[in-house]
């Protein structure tokens, strides 16, 4: 009987430690959901897109793009935060969503640290000043002033309050001394597409975005936002050349819910840098204007916390609220 019942709790005790040590050892064995907080065409939706491709070649499985827009993004936040963490479900991680809004809004529904897993940045790019055609501005110089000679008569749209056009038009505000109106959109696409109409007279937003439109000619460029030219912009002047402290990045990355396996998130950060240093992939991003940016998720996790200080402080500069 006592041989029995060894063999029995034997046995248990190596099922349950197989099944726990090796989660990761048929997956994928279904489609991978890739939640996009934004909406159709948003340079979150594009960059996803590209990746999602790669990784279901690498894969073998689909990764299927999930478009959720709205409530500033965080209605699919809040989808992937009640997710099972199983490695089903990824969500692209945005500036706004995981340091913008983090840093000036005091009550969300979620904590980035709490209820997310990181796993790398997908990509960075400098900001565009984009002005719609029609208002005869040539240069950013052009832009500041008609915005002192008409204060409190321009319009520039974002993606949502504490998205990172919001805060690059606040502190284009500040620190070239005009008054200029927020109109806040689900995202970015449906802000470039009033800018064409000239509903709004111009929009600091991503090259993803404004590259395209600018090459048609429906918009024009003026300059970047970061502090050094964008080798994949060239022509562009920065912005700080004539507002001395002016910088705005955007970035974009992956994320999992938390609680995720540990071997699953091993994985799915191995795939995912695989993908990102494919040349294909480099070179698609580049063409969007974008630069590729693995990471480990320790230097992900350094880099959003980092990005949450810096947006705070820039937040308090412009008097940006979000109560």
């Amino acid at each position: 009987m006592r041989n029995h019942l060894f063999l029995k709790t034997f046995l248990c005790s190596s099922a349950l430690l197989i099944s726990a040590a090796t989660p990761a050892q048929n997956y994928p064995s279904r489609p991978i959901r890739f939640l996009v907080p934004g909406a159709a065409g948003s340079s979150q939706d594009i960059l996803a897109r590209v990746l999602a491709t790669k990784l279901s070649q690498q894969m073998g499985q689909q990764f299927v793009v999930d478009d959720r827009a709205g409530a500033t993004g965080t209605i699919a936040i809040d989808i992937a935060r009640t997710a099972a963490p199983d490695g089903y479900t990824l969500v692209a991680a945005t500036s706004s969503l995981f340091s913008g809004l983090p840093a000036l809004k005091p009550k969300l529904s979620y904590d980035p640290d709490r209820d997310f897993a990181p796993l790398s940045r997908m990509a960075s790019v400098a900001n565009v000043v984009t002005v719609n055609v029609a208002l005869g501005v040539e240069s950013a110089a052009d832009l500041i002033k008609l915005a002192k000679a008409k204060p409190g008569q321009l319009n520039y749209g974002s993606a949502g309050n504490g998205s990172p056009a919001h805060i690059a038009g606040a502190m284009f505000d500040v620190l070239a001394g005009v008054k200029t109106n927020h109109v806040p959109y689900k995202g970015s696409a449906q802000a470039i597409t009033d800018l064409m109409a000239g509903q709004l007279q111009y929009l600091i937003t991503s090259p993803l975005i404004a590259t395209p439109h600018a090459k048609g000619g429906r918009v024009r460029m003026l300059a970047t936002t970061g502090t050094k030219r964008d080798p994949l912009l060239p022509d562009l002047p920065v912005l700080a050349d004539i507002l001395p402290g002016y910088e705005i990045t955007q970035w974009w990355g992956v994320v999992a819910p938390a609680k995720t396996p540990p071997d699953i998130l091993k994985l799915l950060h191995a795939e995912i840098i695989k993908a990102l240093r494919a040349p294909e992939v480099r070179e698609l991003l580049a063409r969007q204007g974008a630069a590729a940016q693995p990471e480990s998720p320790a230097e992900f996790a350094a880099f959003m916390k980092a990005e949450r200080i810096r947006i705070g402080n820039l937040g308090r500069k412009a008097g940006i609220s979000l109560e």
